[in-house]
């Protein structure tokens, strides 16, 4: 599995790309879509920086209407963080009063696969939208997320192939009493991946999340020690759906939940791509369908029963 297609909605608005430079094309009304703002280093002809491009947009388009504003790809995100991006959103901030959604680093697997995005400190944006509700980054390369507060966001997403230690801690640590949502891809430690299931405690424990209801620890390379971690972990029963996805999970895992804190509650289990054999795909599904859970079983890699087979996660390079 690669990211190999686009965001095509952030924030429940339908995705518009800022037409390039010489391109004229009528523009929607500005607070009618969410808009992707991004550059192509393999295009013809001489190219356009991303902060170029950006101040083209606000040149172009009523800011102060945006509601949901997409970072796609920046010029040689391999090897360039996002610092410009950053610091060129951060001083607009006042011309975005409406802004709701930020989503940094929309780039697909054909202009630069997720472990090679370099990424930077991204929490300045945070700073610098206290009204955000909804916040994304995808890559773990120099990714840089020191704890912060913001009082209003609901929703925080990292997607990587290998999530540092460091990042992990300083979610664990931020304070964001609003959230609801928490969705990190923690990744294969051959790309990068150094958090510890005990990198997560702050955030099993639930003290520090009072709203959360969703929470998604998925694409690990340490899925079973997260889902016996889970097992017991005082957040789960506030819950509404949990998500231990894309990663390798198995029968230790899934038996861990199984003989842990009820789940019965929970709308949704999603487990999609992992390696439980079937007699226990049968007993999770038994056991949580039957007091009304959805549970995702689905994208099976293989019957790892016996714990010898080769598991991965399903997004790494």
């Amino acid at each position: 599995m690669t990211i190999s297609d686009h965001l095509q909605e952030l924030h429940g608005l339908p995705v518009f790309d800022f037409p390039e430079a010489g391109v004229e094309t009528e523009l929607p009304p500005a607070s009618t879509v969410a808009w992707r703002v991004e550059v192509d280093e393999y295009a013809r002809g001489e190219q356009e920086e991303w902060t170029s491009a950006f101040a083209r947009f606000v040149a172009s388009v009523d800011t102060s209407e945006v509601r949901a504003l997409i970072v796609g790809m920046w010029l040689e995100p391999y090897e360039n963080g996002p610092e410009p991006v950053v610091e060129a959103l951060t001083a607009a901030a006042e011309r975005f009063p409406a802004l709701r959604a930020l989503f940094i680093g929309d780039i697909t697997y054909e202009q630069c696969e997720i472990s090679w995005i370099t990424q930077g400190n991204v929490t300045p944006l945070l700073d610098a939208y206290p009204r955000l509700l909804e916040f994304g980054v995808r890559g773990g390369q120099s990714l840089v997320f020191p704890a912060v507060r913001h009082d209003r966001l609901r929703s925080l997403t990292v997607e990587s192939g290998g999530l540092d230690q460091e990042v992990v801690r300083g979610i664990a640590a931020s304070e964001l009493p609003a959230l609801e949502r928490l969705d990190l891809w923690l990744g294969d430690s051959g790309y990068g991946a150094t958090a510890g299931v005990s990198d997560l405690e702050p955030l099993l424990g639930g003290g520090r999340l009072p709203r959360l209801r969703h929470l998604a620890l998925r694409n690990s390379d340490m899925q079973d020690r997260i889902a016996v971690a889970l097992a017991g972990a005082p957040v789960v029963a506030r819950l509404e759906s949990l998500d231990l996805s894309m990663g390798t999970l198995g029968d230790e895992g899934a038996e861990a939940l199984l003989g842990g804190q009820p789940l019965t509650h929970l709308k949704k289990l999603d487990l999609h791509h992992h390696f439980i054999g079937a007699p226990m795909r049968r007993r999770l599904a038994a056991a949580l369908e039957a007091a009304g859970a959805e549970v995702d079983l689905s994208g099976e890699q293989g019957d790892d029963a016996d714990g010898r087979g080769h598991r991965y996660v399903a997004v790494a390079e």
